[in-house]
Protein backbone atom coordinates (compact mmCIF):
# COMPACT_ATOMS: atom_id res chain seq x y z
CA UNK A 1 0.00 0.00 0.00
CA UNK A 2 2.78 2.39 0.89
CA UNK A 3 4.68 1.87 -2.34
CA UNK A 4 1.48 2.24 -4.37
CA UNK A 5 0.37 5.41 -2.63
CA UNK A 6 3.73 7.17 -2.89
CA UNK A 7 3.52 8.03 -6.63
CA UNK A 8 0.00 9.35 -6.19
CA UNK A 9 1.05 11.58 -3.34
CA UNK A 10 3.99 12.86 -5.37
CA UNK A 11 1.71 13.56 -8.31
CA UNK A 12 -0.66 15.48 -6.08
CA UNK A 13 2.08 17.59 -4.53
CA UNK A 14 3.93 18.43 -7.74
CA UNK A 15 1.28 20.88 -9.05
CA UNK A 16 1.18 22.55 -5.64
CA UNK A 17 4.94 23.01 -5.68
CA UNK A 18 4.83 24.29 -9.23
CA UNK A 19 2.14 26.76 -8.30
CA UNK A 20 4.06 27.85 -5.23
CA UNK A 21 7.19 28.36 -7.34
CA UNK A 22 5.30 29.94 -10.21
CA UNK A 23 3.68 32.68 -8.14
CA UNK A 24 6.97 34.42 -7.22
CA UNK A 25 8.19 34.08 -10.79
CA UNK A 26 4.97 35.62 -12.11
CA UNK A 27 5.18 38.45 -9.60
CA UNK A 28 8.82 39.07 -10.54
CA UNK A 29 7.96 39.07 -14.25
CA UNK A 30 5.08 41.48 -13.66
CA UNK A 31 7.31 43.78 -11.62
CA UNK A 32 9.91 43.73 -14.38
CA UNK A 33 7.28 44.54 -17.01
CA UNK A 34 6.09 47.52 -14.95
CA UNK A 35 9.69 48.65 -14.54
CA UNK A 36 10.36 48.28 -18.28
CA UNK A 37 7.14 50.07 -19.27
CA UNK A 38 8.01 53.02 -17.04
CA UNK A 39 11.50 53.27 -18.48
CA UNK A 40 10.28 53.04 -22.08
CA UNK A 41 7.69 55.74 -21.41
CA UNK A 42 10.36 57.93 -19.86
CA UNK A 43 12.60 57.41 -22.89
CA UNK A 44 9.74 58.42 -25.21
CA UNK A 45 9.16 61.61 -23.23
CA UNK A 46 12.89 62.36 -23.33
CA UNK A 47 12.94 61.89 -27.09
CA UNK A 48 10.02 64.28 -27.46
CA UNK A 49 11.87 66.81 -25.32
CA UNK A 50 14.90 66.39 -27.59
CA UNK A 51 12.77 67.18 -30.66
CA UNK A 52 11.45 70.35 -29.03
CA UNK A 53 14.88 71.41 -27.80
CA UNK A 54 16.63 70.71 -31.10
CA UNK A 55 14.17 72.91 -32.98
CA UNK A 56 14.05 75.96 -30.72
CA UNK A 57 17.62 75.86 -29.36
CA UNK A 58 19.31 76.31 -32.72
CA UNK A 59 16.90 79.06 -33.77
CA UNK A 60 18.71 81.41 -31.38
CA UNK A 61 22.08 80.94 -33.13
CA UNK A 62 23.07 84.28 -34.65
CA UNK A 63 23.34 84.45 -38.41
CA UNK A 64 21.10 84.15 -41.44
CA UNK A 65 21.37 80.65 -42.97
CA UNK A 66 20.04 81.89 -46.32
CA UNK A 67 22.69 84.61 -46.59
CA UNK A 68 25.34 82.13 -45.48
CA UNK A 69 24.33 79.79 -48.31
CA UNK A 70 25.10 82.51 -50.87
CA UNK A 71 28.69 82.78 -49.51
CA UNK A 72 28.68 86.58 -49.78
CA UNK A 73 27.73 86.61 -53.46
CA UNK A 74 25.58 89.50 -54.70
CA UNK A 75 22.00 88.37 -54.17
CA UNK A 76 18.83 90.34 -54.65
CA UNK A 77 16.06 90.53 -52.08
CA UNK A 78 13.81 88.53 -54.41
CA UNK A 79 16.35 85.71 -54.62
CA UNK A 80 16.73 85.64 -50.83
CA UNK A 81 12.95 85.51 -50.47
CA UNK A 82 12.78 82.64 -52.96
CA UNK A 83 15.37 80.67 -50.99
CA UNK A 84 13.55 81.29 -47.71
CA UNK A 85 10.31 80.08 -49.28
CA UNK A 86 12.06 77.03 -50.76
CA UNK A 87 13.35 75.96 -47.34
CA UNK A 88 10.17 76.94 -45.48
CA UNK A 89 11.85 79.69 -43.47
CA UNK A 90 9.14 82.21 -44.35
CA UNK A 91 6.44 80.22 -42.54
CA UNK A 92 5.35 80.97 -38.97
CA UNK A 93 7.58 79.39 -36.33
CA UNK A 94 4.86 77.08 -34.98
CA UNK A 95 4.11 75.84 -38.50
CA UNK A 96 7.80 75.13 -39.04
CA UNK A 97 7.89 73.24 -35.74
CA UNK A 98 4.82 71.15 -36.62
CA UNK A 99 6.28 70.24 -40.01
CA UNK A 100 9.64 69.42 -38.41
CA UNK A 101 8.11 67.08 -35.81
CA UNK A 102 5.92 65.33 -38.38
CA UNK A 103 8.88 64.68 -40.66
CA UNK A 104 11.24 63.69 -37.83
CA UNK A 105 8.81 61.12 -36.43
CA UNK A 106 8.55 59.58 -39.90
CA UNK A 107 12.35 59.41 -40.23
CA UNK A 108 12.77 62.45 -42.48
CA UNK A 109 15.33 64.81 -40.93
CA UNK A 110 15.05 67.36 -43.72
CA UNK A 111 17.44 68.65 -46.39
CA UNK A 112 20.76 70.30 -45.63
CA UNK A 113 21.00 73.95 -46.60
CA UNK A 114 24.68 73.92 -47.56
CA UNK A 115 24.99 70.42 -49.06
CA UNK A 116 21.54 70.34 -50.68
CA UNK A 117 21.23 66.67 -49.73
CA UNK A 118 19.02 64.73 -47.29
CA UNK A 119 20.32 64.97 -43.72
CA UNK A 120 19.84 61.23 -43.21
CA UNK A 121 22.13 60.43 -46.14
CA UNK A 122 24.82 62.81 -44.90
CA UNK A 123 24.73 61.23 -41.45
CA UNK A 124 24.88 57.72 -42.93
CA UNK A 125 27.96 58.69 -44.95
CA UNK A 126 29.88 60.05 -41.95
CA UNK A 127 28.68 57.55 -39.34
CA UNK A 128 31.15 54.69 -40.13
CA UNK A 129 34.18 56.93 -39.56
CA UNK A 130 32.83 58.09 -36.20
CA UNK A 131 31.94 54.56 -35.11
CA UNK A 132 35.43 53.38 -36.00
CA UNK A 133 37.21 56.15 -34.12
CA UNK A 134 35.09 56.55 -31.00
CA UNK A 135 34.10 52.87 -30.86
CA UNK A 136 37.75 51.87 -30.67
CA UNK A 137 38.43 54.54 -28.06
CA UNK A 138 35.41 53.61 -25.91
CA UNK A 139 36.34 49.92 -25.84
CA UNK A 140 39.92 50.75 -24.87
CA UNK A 141 39.23 53.34 -22.18
CA UNK A 142 36.34 51.38 -20.66
CA UNK A 143 38.52 48.26 -20.31
CA UNK A 144 41.46 50.32 -19.04
CA UNK A 145 39.30 52.23 -16.56
CA UNK A 146 37.68 49.07 -15.17
CA UNK A 147 41.01 47.32 -14.77
CA UNK A 148 42.87 50.23 -13.17
CA UNK A 149 39.87 51.16 -11.01
CA UNK A 150 39.69 47.62 -9.66
CA UNK A 151 43.41 47.51 -8.94
CA UNK A 152 43.42 50.93 -7.29
CA UNK A 153 40.47 50.16 -5.01
CA UNK A 154 41.79 46.76 -3.97
CA UNK A 155 45.10 48.34 -2.99
CA UNK A 156 43.72 51.69 -1.88
CA UNK A 157 46.19 53.95 -0.17
CA UNK A 158 49.17 52.38 -1.90
CA UNK A 159 51.61 54.23 -4.14
CA UNK A 160 49.99 52.70 -7.22
CA UNK A 161 46.53 53.84 -6.11
CA UNK A 162 47.68 57.40 -5.50
CA UNK A 163 49.55 57.48 -8.80
CA UNK A 164 46.64 56.09 -10.81
CA UNK A 165 44.14 58.44 -9.21
CA UNK A 166 46.37 61.49 -9.61
CA UNK A 167 47.09 60.81 -13.28
CA UNK A 168 43.41 60.09 -13.98
CA UNK A 169 42.23 63.31 -12.33
CA UNK A 170 44.87 65.33 -14.18
CA UNK A 171 43.98 63.92 -17.60
CA UNK A 172 40.25 64.21 -16.89
CA UNK A 173 40.66 67.94 -16.26
CA UNK A 174 42.60 68.51 -19.49
CA UNK A 175 40.51 69.82 -22.44
CA UNK A 176 40.47 67.20 -25.17
CA UNK A 177 41.20 69.69 -27.96
CA UNK A 178 44.22 71.06 -26.09
CA UNK A 179 45.62 67.57 -25.54
CA UNK A 180 45.01 66.76 -29.20
CA UNK A 181 46.88 69.87 -30.34
CA UNK A 182 49.74 69.02 -27.97
CA UNK A 183 50.01 65.49 -29.39
CA UNK A 184 50.02 66.89 -32.92
CA UNK A 185 52.86 69.29 -32.05
CA UNK A 186 54.95 66.58 -30.38
CA UNK A 187 54.25 63.47 -32.47
CA UNK A 188 53.13 64.84 -35.86
CA UNK A 189 55.18 67.99 -36.38
CA UNK A 190 58.02 66.79 -34.15
CA UNK A 191 59.73 68.47 -31.24
CA UNK A 192 63.44 68.36 -30.44
CA UNK A 193 64.73 64.80 -30.68
CA UNK A 194 61.19 63.46 -31.25
CA UNK A 195 60.52 63.13 -34.99
CA UNK A 196 57.09 63.44 -36.59
CA UNK A 197 55.74 59.91 -36.43
CA UNK A 198 52.03 60.25 -37.19
CA UNK A 199 49.87 62.16 -39.69
CA UNK A 200 48.51 65.53 -38.66
CA UNK A 201 44.93 64.73 -39.60
CA UNK A 202 42.48 62.96 -41.82
CA UNK A 203 41.53 59.31 -42.05
CA UNK A 204 43.79 58.14 -44.89
CA UNK A 205 46.74 59.29 -46.96
CA UNK A 206 44.88 59.09 -50.27
CA UNK A 207 47.50 56.87 -51.91
CA UNK A 208 44.88 54.52 -53.32
CA UNK A 209 45.95 51.50 -51.29
CA UNK A 210 43.48 48.71 -50.70
CA UNK A 211 43.15 45.71 -48.44
CA UNK A 212 45.67 45.30 -45.63
CA UNK A 213 47.68 48.33 -46.72
CA UNK A 214 44.59 50.55 -46.48
CA UNK A 215 43.78 49.15 -43.01
CA UNK A 216 47.31 49.96 -41.82
CA UNK A 217 47.04 53.46 -43.25
CA UNK A 218 43.75 54.11 -41.41
CA UNK A 219 45.18 52.63 -38.19
CA UNK A 220 48.20 54.94 -38.53
CA UNK A 221 45.89 57.96 -38.76
CA UNK A 222 43.83 56.73 -35.80
CA UNK A 223 46.66 56.55 -33.27
CA UNK A 224 46.70 60.16 -32.06
CA UNK A 225 42.91 60.82 -31.99
CA UNK A 226 42.28 57.50 -30.24
CA UNK A 227 45.07 58.24 -27.75
CA UNK A 228 43.49 61.63 -27.05
CA UNK A 229 40.05 60.13 -26.41
CA UNK A 230 41.44 57.31 -24.25
CA UNK A 231 43.61 59.64 -22.15
CA UNK A 232 40.68 61.94 -21.39
CA UNK A 233 37.96 59.28 -21.13
CA UNK A 234 39.35 56.44 -19.03
CA UNK A 235 39.53 58.50 -15.84
CA UNK A 236 35.77 58.65 -15.33
CA UNK A 237 35.37 54.88 -15.54
CA UNK A 238 38.36 54.39 -13.25
CA UNK A 239 37.00 56.70 -10.56
CA UNK A 240 33.48 55.25 -10.66
CA UNK A 241 34.74 51.66 -10.49
CA UNK A 242 37.17 52.52 -7.70
CA UNK A 243 34.45 54.20 -5.63
CA UNK A 244 31.99 51.35 -6.14
CA UNK A 245 34.51 48.69 -5.20
CA UNK A 246 35.60 50.60 -2.09
CA UNK A 247 31.96 50.59 -0.93
CA UNK A 248 31.82 46.80 -1.36
CA UNK A 249 35.12 46.00 0.36
CA UNK A 250 33.65 46.34 3.85
CA UNK A 251 30.90 43.79 3.17
CA UNK A 252 30.48 40.79 5.46
CA UNK A 253 30.19 38.47 2.47
CA UNK A 254 33.82 39.17 1.57
CA UNK A 255 34.92 38.26 5.09
CA UNK A 256 32.90 35.04 4.82
CA UNK A 257 34.51 34.25 1.46
CA UNK A 258 37.98 34.73 2.93
CA UNK A 259 37.04 32.59 5.94
CA UNK A 260 36.17 29.77 3.54
CA UNK A 261 39.76 29.80 2.35
CA UNK A 262 39.39 31.62 -0.96
CA UNK A 263 42.44 33.41 -2.22
CA UNK A 264 42.42 37.21 -2.33
CA UNK A 265 42.31 37.30 -6.14
CA UNK A 266 39.34 34.91 -6.18
CA UNK A 267 37.48 37.02 -3.59
CA UNK A 268 38.00 40.12 -5.70
CA UNK A 269 37.18 38.51 -9.04
CA UNK A 270 34.24 36.29 -8.05
CA UNK A 271 32.57 38.29 -5.28
CA UNK A 272 33.62 41.94 -4.95
CA UNK A 273 33.89 43.02 -8.59
CA UNK A 274 30.52 41.59 -9.78
CA UNK A 275 28.70 43.45 -6.99
CA UNK A 276 30.58 46.67 -7.71
CA UNK A 277 29.85 46.61 -11.44
CA UNK A 278 26.25 47.82 -11.25
CA UNK A 279 27.01 51.57 -10.98
CA UNK A 280 29.62 51.16 -13.70
CA UNK A 281 27.06 49.69 -16.11
CA UNK A 282 25.52 53.14 -16.51
CA UNK A 283 28.94 54.60 -17.30
CA UNK A 284 29.69 51.91 -19.87
CA UNK A 285 26.37 52.40 -21.67
CA UNK A 286 26.74 56.18 -21.60
CA UNK A 287 30.13 55.68 -23.22
CA UNK A 288 28.48 53.46 -25.84
CA UNK A 289 26.06 56.31 -26.51
CA UNK A 290 29.08 58.53 -27.14
CA UNK A 291 30.15 56.14 -29.89
CA UNK A 292 27.45 57.63 -32.13
CA UNK A 293 27.92 61.20 -30.88
CA UNK A 294 31.65 60.97 -31.36
CA UNK A 295 33.82 63.84 -30.16
CA UNK A 296 33.24 67.10 -31.97
CA UNK A 297 36.39 68.81 -30.74
CA UNK A 298 38.72 65.85 -31.29
CA UNK A 299 37.34 65.12 -34.76
CA UNK A 300 37.70 68.79 -35.67
CA UNK A 301 41.28 69.05 -34.38
CA UNK A 302 42.37 65.92 -36.27
CA UNK A 303 40.21 66.65 -39.36
CA UNK A 304 38.54 63.28 -38.92
CA UNK A 305 35.71 62.88 -41.49
CA UNK A 306 33.02 61.88 -38.99
CA UNK A 307 29.85 63.23 -37.45
CA UNK A 308 31.75 65.55 -35.11
CA UNK A 309 33.36 67.41 -37.98
CA UNK A 310 30.04 67.48 -39.82
CA UNK A 311 28.37 69.02 -36.77
CA UNK A 312 31.06 71.71 -36.61
CA UNK A 313 30.53 72.54 -40.29
CA UNK A 314 26.77 72.71 -39.80
CA UNK A 315 27.12 75.09 -36.83
CA UNK A 316 29.35 77.47 -38.78
CA UNK A 317 26.61 78.25 -41.35
CA UNK A 318 24.23 77.62 -39.44
CA UNK A 319 22.73 74.71 -41.38
CA UNK A 320 19.59 74.29 -39.26
CA UNK A 321 18.27 70.96 -40.65
CA UNK A 322 21.69 69.33 -40.40
CA UNK A 323 22.36 70.68 -36.90
CA UNK A 324 18.91 69.57 -35.72
CA UNK A 325 19.27 66.14 -37.30
CA UNK A 326 22.68 65.52 -35.76
CA UNK A 327 21.46 66.74 -32.36
CA UNK A 328 18.52 64.32 -32.50
CA UNK A 329 20.80 61.42 -33.50
CA UNK A 330 23.32 62.21 -30.76
CA UNK A 331 20.71 62.60 -28.03
CA UNK A 332 18.69 59.64 -29.30
CA UNK A 333 21.73 57.37 -29.06
CA UNK A 334 22.27 58.42 -25.44
CA UNK A 335 18.59 57.86 -24.60
CA UNK A 336 18.59 54.39 -26.16
CA UNK A 337 21.80 53.34 -24.39
CA UNK A 338 20.50 54.63 -21.07
CA UNK A 339 17.23 52.75 -21.64
CA UNK A 340 19.13 49.50 -22.29
CA UNK A 341 21.10 50.02 -19.07
CA UNK A 342 17.85 50.59 -17.13
CA UNK A 343 16.37 47.40 -18.60
CA UNK A 344 19.47 45.40 -17.66
CA UNK A 345 19.60 46.59 -14.04
CA UNK A 346 16.92 44.19 -12.72
CA UNK A 347 18.68 41.29 -14.44
CA UNK A 348 21.98 42.17 -12.76
CA UNK A 349 20.45 43.02 -9.38
CA UNK A 350 16.96 41.63 -8.59
CA UNK A 351 16.44 44.35 -5.99
CA UNK A 352 16.13 47.00 -8.73
CA UNK A 353 12.60 47.59 -9.95
CA UNK A 354 10.94 45.61 -7.18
Amino acid sequence: MTSASTPASVARTEPVRAAEGGAPRSAAALAYLRHAAGKVAGAAVSLLAVLVTSFFLFRIIPGDPVKAMTHGLPTSAEQLATLRHQFGLDQPLLQQFADYCAKALSGDLGTSFQFRAPVGELIAQKLPATLLLTGTAVVLYSALGLWLGTRSAWRHGSLGDRLNTGVALTLWSVPSFWLGLLLIIVFSVGMGPIPGLFPTGGMESGTGETGFGYALDVAHHMVLPVLTLVAVGYAQTLLVMRSSLLDEMGGDYLTTARAKGLRDDAVRRRHAVPNALLPTVTMVFINLGHVVAGSILVETVFSWPGLGGLFYQALSVPDLPLVQGLFVVFAGAMIVMNLIADLLYPLLDPRVGR
